[in-house]
């Protein structure tokens, strides 16, 4: 049995980065071994890729060309370091994985459901996440605290899109925990960091391996 592949989903600014350290800290504190991970990159030649998308030099060529890309980065990823990880019993936390591929490319970016479902198939194969935590803030306040975050850094590909584009990946998410409420985990991210984070450590704490009780000590009397 490999080890859990937890995925955080999400609009942009909903602190999806900052839940992932704090549970990959908790989870170290438990003695768990975690990789923590993100897409699009996560290894030297997906990060390469990542710089391309989000610069937004292939968003010319239309929605799908970004999906082929997302998936080409998503191979090295998986194959160079998800499974390895698994394998050996790591925990692996991922910022975004295939329900962003679903959401930005498929919905919001106009591919037809069956390419984003084959594209799926061929990359990922039977891989999928054990739980995703999709993290849900009204996209107004998601984008200002990107804003905030990016300072003078400018925005992304994404983040520079409009506020419909945004609402539409928002409803996309929420549809998408509906519809898989065994794996999906949605998450008010308007609370304070603390608040979400503990929402999040309840639910992933049922997954922490169980340790077999420790045999008590027989206290010795000593001889007189």
């Amino acid at each position: 049995m490999t080890a859990p592949f937890i995925t955080f989903e999400g609009g942009e600014g909903a602190g999806k980065s900052t839940q992932i350290k704090r549970l990959a800290a908790r989870l170290g504190a438990a003695g768990i071994d975690t990789l923590v991970t993100r897409e699009p990159g996560g290894s030297p030649k997906a990060e390469r890729i990542r710089d391309v998308l989000l610069s937004g030099r292939v968003k010319p060529f239309g929605a799908l060309a970004e999906a082929v890309l997302f998936s080409a980065a998503r191979i090295d990823h998986i194959d160079t370091v998800i499974a390895p990880a698994l394998k050996r019993g790591t925990w692996v936390l991922c910022d975004r994985f295939i329900d962003s591929t679903r959401a930005y490319q498929g919905v919001s970016g106009e591919v037809d459901a069956r390419e984003i479902r084959t594209l799926e198939r061929v990359v990922v194969g039977e891989l999928r996440p054990t739980m995703t935590f999709i993290l849900d803030i009204p996209p107004e306040l998601g984008l200002e605290r990107a804003a905030a975050r990016q300072g003078d850094g400018g925005r992304d590909r994404f983040e520079a899109e409009g506020l419909a584009f945004h609402e539409n990946l928002r409803n996309t998410f929420l549809e998408i925990a509906a519809a898989e409420p065994e794996r999906c985990v949605v998450v008010d991210a308007r609370d304070d960091e603390e608040a979400v984070a503990e929402r999040i450590w309840k639910h992933v704490s049922g997954h922490l391996p169980v340790r077999p009780p420790q045999r008590r000590k027989r206290s010795r009397r000593a001889t007189v």
